[in-house]
């Protein structure tokens, strides 16, 4: 299908821990990684292709961009997430539309999930 003009491209996050960072995303989304160098992960599976950058040792500093997932069965994504790892700073919730919750990753980034 090729890139698409004016479409999300790709999502880079910055990349604080690794291994840990490969092991989250897998257990709790399926993930798939490519390693490329020490600093570097590029990430499919996600619906959009992306990587976690190390490599001019940012840190992770909030709010930061949201990046907002879909789960068909909001509870037990939030488990997944928890047992894979993550940590839960904002609790399901409701707003227009469905719920949804928000997470740290083992870098700190937060992203969300929601459900209708």
């Amino acid at each position: 299908m090729g890139n698409k003009n004016n479409a999300i491209n790709y999502i880079e996050f910055p990349l604080v821990k690794n291994e840990e960072t490969k092991q989250f995303y897998n257990q709790a989304f399926g993930w798939e990684f490519t390693q490329w160098g020490p600093k570097y992960l590029s990430f499919s599976g996600a619906g959009v292709d992306g990587g976690f950058n190390g490599e001019d040792d940012a840190g992770v500093t909030p709010p930061g961009v949201l990046v907002v997932l879909y789960a068909n069965d909001l509870l037990k994504k939030c488990q997944e997430v928890e047992n894979a790892g993550g940590k839960i700073n904002k609790p399901i919730y409701g707003f227009p539309g469905g719920e949804r919750f928000h997470f740290l990753d083992p870098n700190g980034n937060e992203l969300a999930v929601w459900s209708e």
